[in-house]
């Protein structure tokens, strides 16, 4: 087992961001050395031949907070839809949804429904909604919830919108407040389904991206809905034994020809994109072993990708493209449940821009994979250097 421990000192992580996104500081780790410069200074180090891939989906404001009849306060945390399942559709549904929820203060609520007024303010609608969310079993580790709403003809999206707060992580230990409706939420977000943000791309804003624009460099967007599982540590110090959360994917076939024509270096910004790029990788080849269908949506399980042989990145890719065609798909829909450990072989990514990690994660772990042991002076250097840590934290750019 790697040992994926530091002692994280509580002043280091960063409670809030900084006032100007692309001021935070930008650790460079190129082959073993390591230098610091702050987060604008990025587009000199990208050579023009590069291909940035981002995860443009967009944080949801998935906490409700319900109030019981005898006063006691009921969080009901929307994980990811159950009915329907499709993201897209559950959040343009009409009258009810029940999603997979966590509920906080659960021994409270005993049976029956709760209800909440929303008062809807937008350009679309301007009505006071009453919400009803009642039990209706369990999925494992969390609730299934319906949702039902008058006046009907709502999308649920839009109520969940006003009347939800940011899900900010945990261990920022506090209430969400109305700037991080912005602040964690990256620039270019577009679809609605994470319940937590791609923090690797916090740190971009327009200036930014028109800056790399200009320098000639490609950026491609795909779609990874980060969920709540992001957070949950290691379970065992096996990680053979730790059950790996699924995250939702949706990649167009105009994304998968762009990677299969380009021929330089890949850029993942983040671990969710890393995640998801190799993913496809797998994907394809597993595609190209069977000779058949995988179904809609398609789907890889935690250690996949250990177990089958090894193959071209553009092979993999041509795979999906004729997958896609096949199937009559301009967007594949998936499901990933890949584990990254160390002594994996990156396929899809050559660099990756991401955040400073909680110790024993999974996403520390992917960075394990990524750097090897130095992973640990990486760290060290960041500690000693005043970085700030974790989502609203500083970034690094690994070059292995």
């Amino acid at each position: 087992m790697h040992n994926l421990s530091y002692i994280l000192p509580e002043n280091k992580i960063a409670k809030y961001p900084l006032e100007e996104r692309n001021s935070s500081k930008l650790l460079i780790y190129n082959q073993g050395r390591i230098s610091h410069q702050t987060f604008r200074e990025l587009p000199s180090l990208i050579p023009p031949e590069m291909l940035m891939v981002f995860n443009d989906t967009r944080v949801v404001q998935a906490r409700l907070q319900f109030k019981k009849t005898t006063g006691s306060s009921i969080e009901i945390f929307c994980l990811e839809p159950y009915e329907p399942a499709e993201y897209y559709q559950a959040f343009q549904q009409t009258s009810e949804s029940t999603w997979k929820c966590l509920v906080g203060n659960a021994k409270k609520w005993k049976s029956g429904p709760l209800y909440m007024e929303v008062d809807l303010n937008t350009s679309s609608y301007k009505k006071t909604i009453s919400l009803q969310s009642e039990k209706t079993g369990r999925d494992r580790d969390s609730f299934l919830i319906r949702f039902r709403w008058d006046p009907r003809d709502i999308p649920f999206g839009e109520i969940l919108e006003a009347a939800g707060q940011t899900p900010i992580p945990p261990y920022l230990n506090r209430d969400a407040e109305p700037g991080d409706r912005y602040t964690y939420q990256t620039v270019y977000s577009l679809i609605d389904g994470s319940v937590a943000a791609p923090t690797a791309g916090l740190h971009f804003t327009d200036a930014l991206l028109e800056q790399i624009d200009r320098k000639g460099v490609a950026r491609l967007n795909l779609t990874l809905h980060v969920g709540a599982g992001t957070f949950q540590p290691l379970s065992t110090d096996d990680p053979a034994q730790h059950p790996m959360h699924a995250e939702h994917f949706y990649v167009s076939r105009r994304a998968v020809k762009t990677l299969m024509d380009h021929q330089g270096d890949i850029m993942a910004v983040g671990t969710t994109t890393t995640r998801l790029l190799e993913s496809l990788h797998w994907l394809g080849l597993r595609l190209a072993d069977r000779k058949q269908s995988v179904g809609s949506p398609v789907f890889l399980d935690q250690w996949e990708a250990y177990e089958t042989a090894p193959g071209s990145r553009r092979d993999s890719l041509r795979q999906i493209l004729r997958y896609m065609e096949k199937n009559g798909l301009e967007v594949m829909e998936g499901i990933t449940r890949l584990m990254i450990v160390p002594g994996y072989n990156f396929n899809m990514v050559d660099r990756m821009i991401t955040n400073f990690h909680l110790p024993g994660s999974t996403l520390l772990m992917l960075v394990a994979a990524f750097i090897g042991d130095d992973w640990k002076i990486v760290y060290d250097y960041a500690l000693a250097n005043d970085f700030r840590f974790l989502s609203y934290g500083d970034s690094s750019l690994l070059i292995p």
